[in-house]
């Protein structure tokens, strides 16, 4: 065994320390704790956090559309096979919400995400299945290439060569690889646990965590004992805090440690929710937690910025990754690309909704069709309904100078 593990750690370039580390606890940080995915979950800001993005990614419509000869005319392309996989069903086990919320857990908590593109017949892309978290490593060549390995649920370890990997990359400062987001954030991580714990444990042994008991004389150790005994069953624990406490001997308590006040564990712990967000840069509102100064005004502006500044860049990420790796250059000559329709962030909003289509259509953005498929309604049998709306306060003529004939009576 102890073969093995430096044959492998000597593989991936660490110490034997580091491999069982990195197997069996991950890195250790300051505050005592190792950090690692399951541990890092454990701590409710890190799964808050890639809950969200992960939903964000899932819950609106990801598409592959098509452009026009003249750029115009953008449709969505049903009959391309790519379309059917990422709107649709991706693999054999998952839907698309399934496969798009794994990505975004991946993405947050490893930085990467990693699939194989199952390409049937040297050019049809049948499936896209992803990998299990951690499962896979990047060998990086001398001239540049990437080999990707990757390990199975038997153990054994093998080799992909780049073409048949799907690789998204979070931030990354090397090109190669995205930055493992729990690695970059364990010290802060390690301190929510660590103060959750202590909270945790000072409730378990009571009001007041520890200190002395003081008693007139010498006990034997039998007595000691016995008081010991008497003391862990009678006063400790949560359920017996606040009880009345009889001893005799002009026995004493001594306390000899901080209370919760005292100690700030609350405003640790609210700081730390808003530490670990500035990492993965969540809003700490959408994770559930807002100060005093928080109103409903300012809230909807978060909720604005959560779009703008968490999940619009994941989108564009994802969409430049499906591009560049799932669509070949012919197609993307072609007009061929894919898109997140952030409209389906609004769905669970009707009033938001139909504020925003009625400005479309009304400010000639949208033609009322158009904003009744995105309802999922049948389209309107008048012929003025495929026609751009002109505003009322907007007069001039066409390019050729005849009145322009799309505005409404």
């Amino acid at each position: 065994m102890g073969f093995l593990a430096r044959a492998v750690a000597e593989q991936k370039g660490m110490t034997t320390h580091e491999l069982f580390r990195q197997i069996y606890g991950g890195r250790q940080t300051v505050s005592g704790k190792a950090i690692n995915a399951t541990t890092a979950l454990c701590v409710s800001t890190v799964f808050a956090c890639a809950r969200v993005i992960g939903l964000g990614l899932a819950q609106v419509p990801l598409k592959i559309m098509k452009d026009g000869a003249d750029g115009r005319n953008k449709q969505p392309a049903r009959q391309h096979d790519l379309y059917k996989l990422l709107a649709r069903k991706p693999n054999f086990r998952q839907t698309s919400f399934e496969f798009r919320e794994m990505m975004g857990w991946h993405l947050v908590l490893q930085g990467n995400f990693y699939a194989f593109k199952n390409v049937v017949f040297g050019k049809k892309l049948q499936e896209i299945i992803p990998f299990g978290y951690g499962t896979v490593r990047e060998e990086v060549h001398k001239d540049g290439t990437t080999t990707y390995w990757v390990t199975g649920l038997s153990g054994v370890e093998k080799e992909f060569p780049a073409k048949a990997i799907w690789h998204v990359r979070g931030p990354s400062l090397d090109g190669f690889s995205g930055m493992h987001l729990i690695m970059q954030a364990r010290e802060a991580i390690g301190l929510a646990i660590a103060t959750e714990e202590q909270h945790a444990r000072m409730h378990r042994n009571g009001v007041r965590s520890s200190g002395v008991y003081s008693v007139e004389g010498t006990l034997s150790e039998p007595q000691y004992k016995a008081l010991k005994a008497w003391i862990d069953a009678e006063m400790g624990g949560l359920e017996n805090a606040g009880k009345a406490m009889v001893l005799d001997r002009g026995a004493k308590w001594l306390n000899t440690s901080m209370t919760g006040v005292d100690s700030q564990h609350l405003e640790t712990r609210r700081f730390q929710i808003e530490e670990i967000c500035r990492f993965f840069g969540v809003m700490p509102i959408m994770v559930g937690y807002s100060d005093k100064a928080t109103t409903y005004a300012s809230s909807e502006q978060m909720f604005l910025a959560h779009v703008v500044h968490t999940l619009a860049p994941w989108y564009s990420r994802v969409e430049d990754s499906i591009n560049s790796n799932l669509l070949t250059d012919k197609e993307y000559e072609q007009g061929y690309y894919a898109n997140f329709v952030e409209e389906g962030l609004l769905r669970g909003s009707i009033e938001a909704t139909a504020n925003v289509l009625e400005k479309y259509v009304n400010g000639g953005l949208m033609t009322p069709n158009e904003g009744r498929a995105k309802l999922d309604l049948n389209p309107d049998s008048d012929p003025v309904s495929d026609k751009l709306r002109v505003p009322a306060n907007i007069v001039g003529k066409t390019p050729q100078g005849k009145p322009n004939d799309n505005q409404n009576p």
